[in-house]
């Protein structure tokens, strides 16, 4: 057995035994006593009010009486039977109905003795009954522990079935607090819980299942919110403070030739603020002589493009290869060709490697790259392949990396001896309060301000009994010489709708745009790639003036002459989706407009997203709305929600509880960062325990 009593299995707790440990296992993933103690309740129930039966409410509240069973009757009822039980008190009566579990019932009631009942009342042909009350004879109701709230743990429909109700669960987390007499171990350092004024771990625990008052609750709960984002923002700290130490990385001391000769005379305009900030932010962690891993966030369209290529030039300066890595081969032909135009009058040697590229070219690309007379390589996963071999790699680009899996990073590493400088682009935002937490091992930079000249795109919401109005718009953006997408929703459960919609929307607009004055592209997921491209460079060249499509379009078409992004059935997509598409237009010098289309009936969260896509542009803004609107685990997609799999804390009602654990956990790391002094001892000590265990919760107490 473990020292820890806590780690003892839960099979051994009084009352718990093989079968129930095997479906408390099973249905609730709790394995030892620690599990059951972190099971905290998601409600609570206030049980300081004995009602008498004629102050019951029709409102179907939930309340306790206590009175006696003077009556038992089964009564055949469509299908099967149901156990009726007349409860009377001094004030009048009432009906206990059961619909199964009868046998166990009769023979566990007894009449004319006290009992509290507590449930859900209905009223129901006059008379008031509760179905399936839970019910404690009045004496082992007073022996209890006194709570004024009672907690409600969530549950599984087998376990209901199985007989573990909330009031079993309740009586097991009482008997562990019984058998645990000797409190709780303490997690948090005196003098941090004495500056933010927390309850101890043991206080905190028993009135998270027992609350005492609802301020001893708050109380609880703020303590243990804490403690918890504590922990993660320390983990996440300290993985990137050893990072730092650990992995060493190239020193790329020079600024040289290339660096300088590309900004002061082939930079095509001059770089915003953000752009200048960043750029030196990359150039300090390249020269650190640590292995830089930084996140680079920057909305569609504020010239991440450009700090890539700088930072590639960097990695020339010191006799370095840099090579830049998207997720489509769309998006890795985008990024060759505006590299190839910015860099034309340089001697940069640049290529692109993707699925498509024929034998001769990859043979080809592979000695250019081992011999070192490529300087730059752009491409898709076709440059994790192990043919594809360095001369020597001193910088990785990845963008819209959560398309990447860790896996595939990690062979990006291994095309060196020493692992390359990385930079992760993004043009998704991320909230702050998720950035700080799901990336926090990695140092984040933010372009927040657009080039100037852009004007920002008009997004407007329009019905679909407007859609007149808005065709003869588009009449007049195409006689001006502009392009027009329209977008379709993808919705995964039906292809075959999803293809309906598209190619009825293509034929209604097919009669309202006749050819030959005017010429359709369409493009959608059905189609083959060369199919696609095809497609989409027709428009691209200004062959067709509307491009019908669903998301395939999302990222990475650039298309400076279009300047209207109709988006149909608007209210079916996420934020993001809607700010990604927006993105696709306003990238020339012309006023560009968004229009949002959608019938009439809408959802509150549809309404809060329309809203907001016509109130702002700015992708951080639209992204905290959405973290609100969906939580995190549905942003960041299911492999990255693992990280954040919290018992207690909510990383978007607790931000402010966040911000301040973070603050402490740099303090704590700033003046004591291997956890040595006497008074870190129960940090080190519980540290050890979640690297121990790797997860966090298995360890606190």
């Amino acid at each position: 057995m473990n020292s820890n009593p806590l780690h003892t299995p839960i099979d051994y707790l009084k009352g718990v035994g093989p079968n129930r440990a095997d479906l408390l296992r099973k249905e609730l993933g709790i394995h030892t006593y620690q599990d059951l103690l972190n099971f905290f309740p998601y409600r609570y129930i206030d049980k300081t009010h004995y009602y008498k039966i004629n102050e019951v409410q029709r409102n179907s509240a939930e309340i306790q009486v206590v009175g006696k069973i003077v009556h038992l009757k089964t009564v055949a009822q469509k299908r099967g039977k149901r156990l009726v039980a007349d409860f009377v008190d001094e004030t009048g009566k009432m009906e206990l109905v059961w619909f199964r579990g009868h046998k166990w019932i009769k023979e566990s009631i007894k009449l004319n003795e006290p009992y509290v009942i507590f449930g859900k009342v209905n009223w129901y042909n006059g008379v008031f009954s509760m179905p399936h009350p839970e019910m404690e004879l009045l004496k082992e109701h007073e022996k209890q522990m006194r709570v004024t709230m009672q907690p409600m743990y969530s549950s599984t429909e087998t376990l209901s079935k199985r007989g573990i109700t909330n009031r079993l669960v309740t009586k097991m987390i009482q008997q562990l607090f019984l058998e645990n007499k000797k409190g709780f171990l303490e997690t948090l350092p005196d003098y941090l819980r004495k500056e933010l004024k927390l309850i101890s771990k043991s206080e905190a625990l028993f009135n998270i299942h027992f609350p005492q008052s609802t301020e001893k609750l708050a109380k609880a709960q703020f303590r243990l919110k804490f403690e918890e984002l504590f922990y993660i923002q320390l983990q996440l700290l300290i993985k990137n403070m050893l990072r730092k130490q650990k992995i060493k990385g190239f020193v790329f001391d020079q600024v040289g030739t290339y660096f300088n000769d590309f900004y002061k005379n082939h930079l095509p305009f001059d770089l915003t603020n953000a752009q200048k900030r960043v750029i030196k932010e990359i150039r300090n962690d390249m020269g650190s002589g640590a292995q830089m891993n930084r996140l680079l966030q920057g909305d569609v369209g504020s010239g991440k493009t450009i700090v890539a290529l700088m930072t590639a030039l960097l990695a020339k300066d010191n006799e370095f290869q840099a090579c830049l890595m998207a997720p489509t081969e769309i998006l890795a032909t985008q990024h060759f060709n505006g590299l190839s135009e910015l860099c034309e009058k340089t001697d940069l040697q640049l290529a692109l490697l993707t699925g498509s590229s024929k034998t001769s070219e990859r043979k080809i690309i592979h000695e250019r790259l081992e011999n070192g007379e490529l300087d730059i390589l752009i491409g898709t996963h076709a440059l994790l392949e192990d043919k594809v071999q360095f001369k020597n790699l001193g910088l990785a680009i990845i963008d819209e990396q959560h398309r990447f899996g860790v896996a595939q990073r990690a062979k990006l590493w291994k095309k060196n001896v020493i692992p390359p400088h990385i930079l992760v682009m993004t043009a998704t935002p991320i909230p702050r309060t998720l950035a700080m937490s799901l990336y926090g091992d990695l140092d984040i930079s933010v372009i927040d301000e657009l080039p100037p000249g852009r004007k920002p795109v008009k997004t407007v919401h329009r019905y679909d009994n407007n859609r007149l109005k808005v065709f003869a718009f588009i009449r007049d953006e195409i006689k001006k010489g502009r392009q027009v997408y329209v977008v379709y929703p993808l919705i995964q459960e039906s292809e075959t709708m999803d293809y309906k919609d598209l190619m009825d929307g293509y034929e209604s607009i097919a009669r309202d745009f006749p050819q030959p004055e005017f010429q359709i592209s369409i493009v959608h997921g059905q189609m083959k790639p060369a199919d696609k491209d095809y497609e989409m460079n027709r428009f691209a060249n200004g062959e067709t003036q509307i491009m019908v499509a669903t998301t395939v379009i999302e990222v990475g078409v650039n298309v400076p002459n279009a300047s209207v992004m109709i988006i149909e059935s608007a209210e079916r997509f996420g934020l993001s989706q809607l700010h990604q598409l927006r993105g696709r237009v306003g990238r020339g010098a012309e006023q560009s407009f968004c229009i949002l289309m959608t019938g009439h009936k809408l959802s509150n969260d549809s309404k809060t997203r329309l809203e907001t896509m016509t109130q702002t542009n700015d992708g951080f803004q639209i992204a905290e709305v959405d973290l609100k609107l969906r939580g995190p685990g549905d942003l960041m997609g299911t492999q990255q929600s693992g990280v954040l799999n919290l018992k207690i804390a909510d990383i978007v009602k607790d931000n402010d509880i966040l911000k301040t654990a973070r603050f402490y956990a740099m303090q704590l790391l700033k003046n004591d960062p291997k956890l040595q002094m006497e008074e870190n001892r129960v940090v080190n000590y519980t540290y050890q325990q979640i690297a121990k265990n790797k997860t966090l919760w298995n360890y606190i107490s």
